[in-house]
């Protein structure tokens, strides 16, 4: 049994995410993504402007004047959010926590899908797979997987993306549409991530903080390594330090950019400033435009 103060953030974050489906995302999400296949509907009979290769040649035959086969998208998705729950996502120095605006966007993503009546599951992952929800539907599921992705409590602290990668390729055979939340911090997962964008719609989460990009001109800090408890001691006074951090902390954003981009993977970057609602609105509608080639 949750505490009860537990509960009631639950359902604070649930009526806003039911809010945000409703106010931010409307049709968006329905439209930014592909059904999973297409299913048979009917025959009627052929109208001008017609495709010529969906007659139904049977039906012409017994009728005498052509007849076509019409056909409905299917629209039964899967949405798995894979959600990084390494100590590093405790971070932030806005208004939110990295681990916070992964949550609340995936709380969004959970009920826009049981709105939509499709499938959502939950993979939870540190340096292994700490919580695996299948895909499910209904409000009480979404509310399930909310639950868990605010308030499970991870046994370790270090990431493996390529663990996380390859379990979800293992348990997700057929294409679902994956939500990938994580800062990206970690090594040598090129291999999986590639695989995983070849199998699924795979969509990157970057979850970032000012303070890992640059630092102010602070003094003397000393820092601890959330995921190795490892402390150094910096001089963020030193120009020439704060030059190297910031060049070090592009060249790590730009060597995952290439990443998603030769994988052809989308890339959404939120931090932890409080406008994470508006990165997600400003992907759907790219999506859209991109699906209706405008």
């Amino acid at each position: 049994m949750l505490p009860a103060e537990v509960m009631r953030q639950v359902r604070r974050l649930q009526l806003r995410a039911r809010r945000a489906v409703r106010t931010l995302l409307g049709g968006e999400y329905r439209s930014a993504f592909k059904g999973a296949g297409l299913s048979f509907e009917e025959v009627r009979e052929y109208q001008p402007g017609d495709e010529v290769r969906s007659i139904d040649w049977n039906v012409t035959a017994r009728m005498g004047h052509p007849f076509v086969k019409r056909y409905a998208e299917e629209r039964e998705l899967t949405l798995v959010l894979m959600v990084d729950l390494s100590a590093s996502q405790r971070f932030g120095t806005g208004s939110v926590t990295k681990r916070t605006a992964a949550a609340e966007l995936a709380a969004v993503l959970a009920f826009a899908a049981v709105t939509h009546n499709d499938r959502v599951g939950l993979l939870g992952f540190t340096d292994r797979v700490e919580r695996y929800v299948p895909p499910g539907k209904g409000p009480r599921h979404a509310l399930r997987v909310l639950r868990d992705v605010l308030f499970f409590e991870p046994t370790r602290k270090g990431t493996d993306l390529a663990a996380a990668l390859d379990y979800l390729n293992r348990v997700h055979r057929r294409r679902a549409i994956v939500f990938l939340f994580s800062d990206f911090l970690g090594d040598n997962f090129t291999d999986s991530f590639n695989r995983a964008a070849r199998r699924h719609d795979l969509i990157a989460v970057r979850t970032t903080d000012p303070r890992e990009q640059d630092w102010p001109a602070a003094g003397l800090v000393r820092l601890e390594d959330a995921e190795t408890g490892r402390q150094v001691v910096i001089d963020a006074g030193s120009r020439s330090f704060r030059d190297a951090f910031a060049a070090r902390a592009r060249d790590r954003r730009a060597t995952f950019t290439r990443l998603a981009r030769a994988a052809q993977v989308d890339l959404i970057d939120v931090d932890t400033g409080g406008n994470h609602f508006d990165a997600l609105l400003r992907f759907f509608r790219l999506r859209d435009r991109r699906r209706r080639g405008t």
